[in-house]
């Protein structure tokens, strides 16, 4: 039976980089096993097109993560997850960077604090602008909260626990590139998927090292 679609969607390329990720973690046959058991065979051997159009809807997104913790359980889900955000936030930057101004020069002339916020902003400023994915950064005294309104990531998933470990590793890398190489200590603590209203995320401003 088909799932209900969200009517709320990832630009095709944005799709393309994230199957690209998972396929770099889990290699060939283990993506095309997650696509076949997330209802999408379509999809395997036949990635969204390299274009900006609006037509990878956030139901089949959330339904990729669903398999993904299906087939290797929570803690497995979890680790893979973390490193397809991660290896997302890579390709993503290739493509994206120039469109939004980012490049990796002005990052190395201003003050830590500032990257971090900067960075932050870019990265939500580029889901809000070329997908649906509605994204805020605040600063607060210790930290930054991050927010993603509508969040693709769990779309249409259930748990007791916050799930959005492809967002968490997508910030992770993306501050890692952004303060040349340190590890920012990144956490959901509230997410839709546990019946909160909106994802959260904390980004506290101390690095790990």
């Amino acid at each position: 039976m088909a799932r209900e679609r969200s009517g709320l969607y990832y630009n095709n390329l944005m799709a393309r980089i994230y199957l690209d990720a998972l396929e770099e973690v889990m290699g060939k046959n283990g993506t095309n096993a997650v696509l076949n058991l997330a209802g999408l065979r379509h999809l395997i051997d036949n990635y969204p097109p390299n274009n900006l159009g609006r037509e990878f809807d956030f139901a089949d997104f959330g339904a990729l993560g669903q398999a993904i913790d299906d087939m290797y359980g929570p803690r497995g889900g979890r680790g893979l997850a973390l490193r397809a955000g991660r290896a997302t936030f890579a390709d993503a930057l290739s493509k994206f960077g120039a469109m939004i101004g980012i490049g990796e020069l002005a990052f190395k002339v201003i003050p830590m604090g500032t990257k971090i916020k900067v960075g932050l902003r870019a990265m939500a400023e580029t889901f809000t602008k070329f997908s649906d994915q509605h994204s805020e950064v605040k600063e607060e005294d210790d930290r930054f909260v991050y927010t993603i309104y509508k969040c693709p990531v769990c779309w249409g998933r259930s748990s007791e626990r916050p799930i959005c470990y492809g967002a968490v590793g997508i910030l992770q890398e993306g501050l890692r590139w952004v303060t040349g190489g340190k590890d920012m200590r990144v956490e959901e603590f509230e997410c839709h998927a546990q019946s909160d209203e909106y994802c959260r995320f904390n980004i506290f401003k101390e690095p790990l090292n």
